[in-house]
Formats: structure tokens, C-alpha cells, sequence
């Protein structure tokens, strides 16, 4: 059934959208609203959260869907109403029904990483070879499906270096790809952990649609991870990179390796400075101004 869809501006309401996102999510579902999503005016990149932290883009948009029948004049009146603040850069369409939930097949299709690994939608079609690593995964609400290109730099490392019968942290999971494609990989005890409940239950999810549910561990809780891990991956950003230098020192076996992801390329310094009193670090690769760095622990 056709929908209406409304979008505005979130900085118009103040400097911060993130401070106003939830209000104003929060007015549209009591307008009706079937969803709220939010997208990027400017195409500026973002990553997975610090802990505790909810993250917009500066210049975010936020879109709802109502009903084909509600009136559009009425209801921007209710939003505003509800926000006390006259609503700026409105868009309003009627979409025609479709089936969204196939959509993103137009644009996600299977990705190759490296030699052997690839990830690819559960409905798509793949002549990868005999010795191909297949992680299949459908776009979610949880951060990590290859396409950006720290996990990229994340799934060609651990292609390219051994992993199998090792022990592996995914340290802010997301989606759980890091975690699972080192399963497929050979690893032989992963813990997968992020604060964040929607990137938990999609972990659980993802792992088990891939047959490698008993070997990961899914943790709530940074203090329930077991230490001395043979390697520890971490694609967040970097600020949480640098406060959890010593944090991802004891969980990392003497000898172990660390992959950090999700900083830019004048962000490594820092971080590399962050880690160097338990880390022997060195970039690893960098794509589109992204940089991976690899460690060793002393």
C-alpha cells in the first residue's frame, strides 16, 4: 500500500541533532508514524559509537512514513506543535508500494575479500571456488556488512594472516562479520562483544544463519571477556581506540596480534602512541583516507 513519506532537517531544531533526534522521533509516532530512519544530507562518514554514546551525522535528515490517508497539512502541524518549533526543509512524497524489504539486493551483492573470503546476501547467487570462506549476511540495523572500508581493510587482514585454531575478540561487533568470518576462517573460539543490544541479537543471529553459533561467544559486558586471546579486532573509532589501550593490553596474549579500524589516516599517530607501551604497531593499509593499523604484543 502506498505511504506517506515526510523528511526534515534535525539541525534546524538546534546545532546538535542528536540531541533532538529523540523528540523528534518521538512526535512523529505519536503522529502516526509506521517508522523513523534517519540519512545523511552531506555524505559524511560514521562509525560505530562510543560506549554509551548515540551518534547522528551533523547535517542528518530524519524520515517517517505514515499512512497514504493521513493529511499532510494536519500532520506537520501536530509535529510542530509537538516540538514547539516550526519544522524547516520539509519534503513530503507519496511512495508507491514496493517490496522494501528486497531492496537493498539492487545495491548488495557478494563482495570478495582478499584471496578466499567473501560476503554475500543469503538469496544471492555465487561461483566463488572450491576453497571460498562465504560469510552470508543481509544489510541490518547493526553496523558491519564489508561496504565501508574499515570492515574491508578488517575481513582482507584476517584472510591474508592465520587464524585458525586461535582464540578471537570482536571488540564493538555490530553485525558480528569480524567474529564470524574468523569462525569460518578456522578460529576456534571467538567472543563477540558490543554494548549495544540490536549488534548482540544480530550477532546471534548472523552466526547461527552461518553455522558457527558454538563457536562465538556472545558478551554483554566488557568485564565477562576472558583474556589472552591470540587476536583481537577492534573497528570502532578512535577515541575509544586510545582509551582502551590498556584495556585491549589484558586481553591480549604476550605474542598476540591486535587489528585496529575505524580511525582516519591523521588519527594513527595517536593511536599507535596510545598502544605503543604494550604494542609493537605498524600501519597495515589504508583505503579512501581510512587506515587499519596492526600490533604485536610485547
Amino acid at each position: 500500500m502506498p505511504q506517506l513519506a515526510l523528511s526534515f532537517a534535525l539541525q534546524e531544531l538546534g546545532p546538535d541533532p542528536a540531541q533532538h533526534a529523540e523528540r523528534a522521533e518521538a512526535a512523529c509516532f505519536a503522529a502516526g508514524a509506521l517508522a523513523v530512519s534517519y540519512t545523511d544530507q552531506c555524505d559524511e562518514p560514521i562509525l560505530e559509537p562510543a560506549p554509551g554514546e548515540f551518534r547522528l551525522w551533523p547535517h542528518a535528515r530524519l524520515e517517517a512514513l505514515f499512512p497514504q490517508e493521513m493529511p499532510p497539512l494536519e500532520l506537520l502541524l501536530q509535529i510542530a506543535t509537538a516540538l514547539d518549533m516550526p519544522l524547516g526543509s520539509i519534503k513530503l512524497a507519496m511512495l508507491q508500494d514496493r517490496v522494501w524489504e528486497r531492496e537493498w539486493l539492487v545495491d548488495f551483492g557478494p563482495m570478495r575479500f582478499g584471496r578466499r573470503l567473501w560476503i554475500a546476501p543469503h538469496e544471492s547467487l555465487l561461483d566463488s571456488g572450491d576453497d571460498a570462506i562465504v560469510v552470508r549476511l543481509d544489510p541490518g540495523l547493526a553496523f558491519g556488512t564489508g561496504t565501508h572500508p574499515t570492515t574491508a581493510l578488517c575481513l582482507e587482514w584476517l584472510d591474508e594472516h592465520l587464524v585458525r585454531d586461535t582464540s578471537v575478540i570482536d571488540y564493538g561487533c555490530g553485525s558480528g562479520i569480524l567474529a564470524i568470518a574468523a569462525a569460518k576462517l578456522g578460529a576456534s573460539d571467538c567472543q563477540a562483544f558490543d554494548i549495544d543490544p540490536q549488534a548482540l541479537t544480530a550477532t546471534h543471529d548472523n552466526a547461527a544463519a552461518n553455522g558457527v553459533l558454538p563457536r562465538i561467544r556472545i558478551v554483554a559486558a566488557d568485564d565477562s571477556l576472558t583474556g589472552s586471546a591470540a587476536l583481537l579486532v577492534a573497528n570502532i573509532l578512535a577515541a575509544p581506540l586510545v582509551e582502551l589501550a590498556p584495556r585491549f593490553a589484558a586481553l591480549v596474549a604476550p605474542g598476540g596480534r591486535l587489528l585496529l579500524a575505524g580511525l582516519l589516516q591523521h588519527q594513527a599517530a595517536e593511536v599507535i602512541a596510545a598502544q605503543a607501551p604494550w604494542f609493537d604497531v605498524r600501519p597495515y593499509r589504508q583505503r579512501d583516507n581510512w587506515i587499519a593499523l596492526a600490533a604485536r604484543r610485547r
